[in-house]
């Protein structure tokens, strides 16, 4: 948290409580993403390869392939639930910083209490 001074209209300085907060920076970066897709592709392509060439008959290979495509849509869903679980978690850790700030901004430790 940062403070910073300013002149109220009365001219008396007013100290008052901001804070910075930045939006998350991702941390990945465009050749991560690059080599992550090609790296995804190719191994796709293999394992089509590899089935379409295996011998037996085409009942064994349409079995394989369906199961590789299984484990493929399997893999995105897994990878998005993953990814809105982080995003959830991220946005309740904000709102309760957000709270924490705004109470500890309200407190004032040097307030009289003024007993009736």
């Amino acid at each position: 948290m940062s403070t910073d001074t300013q002149a109220g209209w009365g001219g008396r300085a007013d100290t008052v409580l901001m804070t910075t907060t930045k939006a998350p920076v991702p941390r990945t970066t465009t050749a991560f993403l690059v080599q992550a897709a090609l790296s995804f592709s190719i191994s796709v392509i293999a394992v089509i390869y590899a089935i379409a060439h295996l011998p037996g008959d085409a009942w064994i290979r349409g079995f394989l392939l369906l199961g590789m495509l299984y484990v493929v849509t399997s893999t995105f869903t897994l990878s998005k639930c993953v990814r809105d679980h982080q995003e959830a978690s991220a946005v309740i850790s904000r709102v309760d910083q957000v709270r924490l700030e705004r109470l500890l901004a309200e407190y004032d430790p040097f307030k009289q209490h003024v007993m009736p």
